[in-house]
């Protein structure tokens, strides 16, 4: 069965089994690598991706459900201001130590920025159920912080 969607700003169709999850037709089909593997239940966040916007688990997502949606990876979120901002914002506060996770984590920032300007540390606490194993979360709060525009003081930042 094809199956036609917009993969990081581009028409992207491919013929699997409809129940196939996109993270395997992101990885293995498309070729791109930067969205991960992790536990397979939609628990870790290290496949989120961005399906119509939303942060999704793309390892519990079928193939056939992106049909005619968009889905951005983390190979193109830096398309985004957005996007662009939380990746600085990571590399200001040096958010990762094994890095595995930090894709997911990029892709779930950037989701809760665009929903959420400006989040309250509860906000992104609500916001980021993503896993690290390195247990990297103040830093990733921070970031998300700077990401907005501020620290976590609530001072202006002038990342860009």
């Amino acid at each position: 069965m094809t199956i036609a969607f917009t993969l990081n700003g581009k028409p992207f169709s491919v013929d699997v089994e409809p129940e196939m999850p996109l993270l395997w037709v992101i990885r293995e089909v498309a070729g791109l690598t930067g969205t991960k593997f992790g536990c397979g239940v939609a628990q870790c966040g290290a496949c989120t991706v961005h399906l119509d916007k939303v942060a999704t688990r793309s390892c519990v997502t079928r193939v056939a459900d992106v049909a005619r949606r968009s889905v951005l990876t983390i190979e193109a979120v830096d398309d985004t201001a957005v996007g662009r901002a939380v990746q600085n914002a990571w590399i200001a506060h040096q958010v990762p130590q094994c890095g595995y996770c930090q894709s997911g984590q990029i892709m779930a920032a950037a989701a809760l920025l665009k929903k959420k300007p400006k989040p309250t540390d509860a906000d992104i606490d609500e916001a980021m159920t993503n896993i690290c194993r390195c247990g990297t979360y103040q830093r990733i709060r921070e970031a998300v912080h700077l990401a907005a525009g501020s620290d976590s003081l609530g001072r202006r930042s002038s990342i860009t």
